[in-house]
């Protein structure tokens, strides 16, 4: 019975660890969905002075998570991990087609299409299961980035919440590293950004992962209008 009890004891705690670093992989920046190569407007914030130093980075990227992009992608990862779980297909495609035509310009609708697509791929190769399988016979085109995440995470029945919010901060953390490599911010500033903004990603997160598509809007005018203006910028080393 010892043995048992022990066994069942280090199952319980060895499968959250497992799920855990399951979506550490996933969100990892070695992950080949090529997150490096785009910045979500970023870039020409930063030509047009909106983004300076640590200050303004972390005002623009609150706003992003708030009432941008970070935010609804957050409830589109989790809508898709519900109709995964659910096993609505259905559903699923509906998703996924709304959240591809929620992208407002062209680099932003590649960014989020090229880096789904990819990443749907990549993980029907190295983490396939039936479940993961259907869902990339549901998704055979086009993929937006979040919904891809959230149906893997279902397929894989890794928890929603954790999912949502790993996803947040994957968000956050590929534009900290945009800015890096864009903006006069150093890493300790850019590391000082992440912290701060970690609180926010969690209790989006709490909140979100329990939201339906009816709570899906933003308010990032500039950014969106800046992202048509990066497509004709001069100068630029980003795709988005």
């Amino acid at each position: 019975m010892g043995t048992t009890m022990g066994t069942v004891i280090r199952t319980a705690t060895i499968t959250p660890m497992i799920d855990a670093l399951r979506l550490m992989a996933w969100l990892s920046p070695t992950y080949p969905v090529g997150a490096f190569a785009y910045s979500h407007g970023l870039e020409w914030a930063v030509e047009c002075g909106d983004v300076r130093d640590g200050t303004t980075l972390s005002d623009w990227l609150g706003d992003v998570l708030e009432r941008g992009a970070g935010r609804n992608d957050m409830i589109l990862c989790a809508a898709a991990h519900r109709a995964t779980e659910a096993g609505d297909g259905a559903k699923l495609v509906e998703i996924n087609d709304l959240a591809l035509a929620l992208a407002p310009s062209r680099e932003l609708h590649l960014e989020t299409s090229q880096q789904g697509r990819s990443f749907l791929d990549a993980t029907l190769r190295a983490w396939p299961c039936p479940a993961l399988s259907t869902v990339a016979e549901r998704l055979a085109a086009e993929v937006a980035y979040p919904v891809a995440i959230g149906a893997a995470a279902g397929a894989h029945g890794v928890a929603r919440e954790a999912t949502v919010a790993a996803y947040g901060l994957a968000f956050v953390q590929n534009l900290v590293s945009a800015a890096l490599r864009v903006a006069p911010v150093g890493q300790s500033a850019g590391m000082a950004v992440l912290a701060a903004l970690t609180p926010q990603v969690a209790a989006l997160a709490e909140t979100l992962q329990v939201g339906d598509l009816d709570a899906l809007g933003s308010a990032t005018l500039r950014l969106d209008l800046g992202s048509f203006q990066h497509e004709t910028q001069y100068s630029r080393i980003f795709r988005s």
